[in-house]
C-alpha cells in the first residue's frame, strides 16, 4: 500500500471523519477508522482492534515527551518531498517563494509580512536578536520579560547575547500573570522585549485576546512582543485571537511566529515563519541565514497547506486522544489543566522525576517537571491508539498504588 492510498481522495467524507471521535472512545480508533477505510477499498480485511495498539518496547517505545505530531505527515507532503529530491542540486528559491505566496494566501497577507525560518526557532532568534540589535543600536538599555515557565528559547538567546532576562512566574491557577509582567516591562528604562507563548509551552493554556490586546495597544514603542504561536492551529476556544490579526491592522510592536512541527507534523524537515509589519520583517530578515529552508521542507509544507482533509484529520486525531487521556484523568482523580494544543499538564502525586523514570521502565517518555510548576507534568498527545495504550499503563501505575 503506497501513501496515498492510506488517505485518499475519496476514502473517507466529512461526516465519516468528524464521527471519529464518537466511534473511538465506543472502541474504534481512529487509525482503525482510517486504514480500515483505505483497505475497504481496496478488497482487504480491516485489522483488528487490538492489532492497533501499539506495545512500546525498548527499541521503540512510547515518545510522549516532545509535543510531536506522531499521525505523521500529509501523505501529500510526502510525496511531495520526494519529488523534491529530484531537484536537491537546485537552490530551493522557488520553492521558497511558492511557499511563502501560499502562507501569505491563507492568512490574508502580503509577501512582505513574511519570513521563512528553520523552524520557528529560528524565527524566534532573529526577533530576539534584531530586537536587541536595534535598541544598542539606539543607545538604549534591553530586556526580556516572559512567563515562567515557558518555551525557554527566547530567554536562552537573549542571554547569550547579554540582555537581562526578567521570568514573571505563573499565576496561581498557572496561567500568564499579565499584570506582572507589564509591571516588569513598566519599570523598565529602556526597550522590552516581550516574549508571549500562547498557547503556552508547557502548560497547553490559553491567553485570552482580551487581556493581550488591550496591553499591547497601550504599550510604547519600545516594547516589542514576540507571540509564539506554535500550537495555535489546535485552539478551539474562541477567546483566543491570533496576533496576526494585530499585524493585518498595522502594528508594528507585534512579531508572531508560527510552525510546521506541530499540526502538520513536519518537526524534522524545519519550517516555520514569522509574521510582522513588512518594515520589521525586513529588519528580522538581516539576522536569518540564507537559504534557510531546503527544498524537501518547502515543498512538504507546501502540500500540508494544500491538503484540507489532513488538517481536519490532524486536528481531529489529537481531540480524540485529549478526550482519551482526560476521561482517564477524570476517573483517576488527577487534576489536568485545560489544554488548547496537542498535549496535556497534569498533576503528578508525589515526585514527577520518580514518575518520569517509572515510565521509562515502561518504555513510555514523558515530559519533564516545568519549576517553578513543580509536581506537574507535560504529556504530549500522540496518536488515539498511543494515548490508549498510555492510560493502560497509568491504570496499572494506579494499581501499584504509584499515581
Amino acid at each position: 500500500m503506497n501513501n496515498n492510498s492510506l488517505w485518499g481522495k475519496n476514502n473517507m467524507d466529512r461526516r465519516t471523519l468528524l464521527k471519529s471521535s464518537g466511534l473511538l472512545l465506543g472502541g474504534l480508533t481512529l487509525g482503525q477508522l482510517v486504514t480500515g477505510t483505505a483497505r475497504a477499498s481496496q478488497g482487504t480485511k480491516p485489522a483488528s482492534p487490538s492489532s492497533a495498539l501499539p506495545v512500546p518496547t525498548k527499541e521503540s517505545p512510547l515518545l510522549l515527551n516532545f509535543n510531536e505530531n506522531s499521525l505523521g505527515m500529509s501523505p501529500k507532503a510526502h510525496q511531495a518531498a520526494v519529488e523534491a529530491l529530484t531537484q536537491a542540486f537546485r537552490y530551493p528559491d522557488a520553492a521558497r517563494e511558492k511557499l511563502v505566496e501560499k502562507i501569505a494566501e491563507v492568512h490574508k497577507l502580503q509577501v512582505a509580512n513574511l519570513s521563512l525560518g528553520n523552524g520557528s526557532s529560528e524565527s524566534i532568534q532573529a526577533a530576539v536578536q534584531m530586537g536587541i540589535y536595534q535598541a544598542q543600536k539606539a543607545g538604549k538599555k534591553v530586556q526580556l520579560v516572559a512567563p515562567d515557565p515557558t518555551f525557554n528559547y527566547a530567554e536562552l538567546y537573549a542571554s547569550s547575547l547579554g540582555a537581562s532576562v526578567v521570568k514573571v512566574p505563573l499565576n496561581d491557577k498557572l496561567g500568564f500573570d499579565v499584570v506582572g509582567l507589564k509591571k516588569a516591562v513598566d519599570a523598565f528604562d529602556g526597550v522590552s522585549i516581550v516574549y508571549l507563548c500562547n498557547p503556552n509551552n508547557p502548560t497547553a493554556t490559553i491567553t485570552p485576546a482580551d487581556q493581550l490586546e488591550p496591553w499591547i495597544a497601550d504599550a510604547s514603542e519600545s516594547t516589542l512582543f514576540i507571540l509564539d504561536e506554535a500550537y495555535a492551529e489546535f485552539v478551539t476556544d474562541p477567546s483566543f485571537r491570533s496576533g496576526i490579526e494585530l499585524v493585518l491592522k498595522g502594528n508594528k510592536k507585534v512579531i508572531v511566529t508560527r510552525t510546521f512541527s506541530k499540526i502538520y507534523a513536519l518537526a524534522g524537515l524545519r519550517i516555520g515563519y514569522a509574521v510582522a509589519h513588512p518594515e520589521v520583517i525586513a529588519q528580522i530578515e538581516a539576522f536569518m541565514s540564507i537559504d534557510n529552508t531546503n527544498a524537501a521542507g518547502a515543498a512538504a509544507a507546501l502540500a500540508s497547506l494544500e491538503d484540507k482533509t489532513f488538517l481536519t484529520i490532524s486536528k481531529t486525531s489529537v481531540d480524540t486522544a485529549r478526550k482519551i487521556v482526560t476521561a482517564a484523568l477524570d476517573k483517576l482523580g488527577l487534576e489536568y489543566l485545560p489544554s488548547q494544543a496537542n498535549f496535556i499538564f497534569h498533576k503528578v502525586p508525589g515526585d514527577v522525576k520518580t514518575y518520569q523514570n517509572r515510565m521509562k521502565e515502561y518504555h513510555v517518555f514523558v515530559g519533564r517537571e516545568f519549576p517553578p510548576a513543580t509536581g506537574w507534568n507535560r504529556l504530549t498527545l500522540g496518536t488515539p491508539e498511543e494515548m490508549t495504550t498510555f492510560v493502560s499503563v497509568l491504570n496499572e501505575f494506579r494499581a501499584k498504588g504509584w499515581v
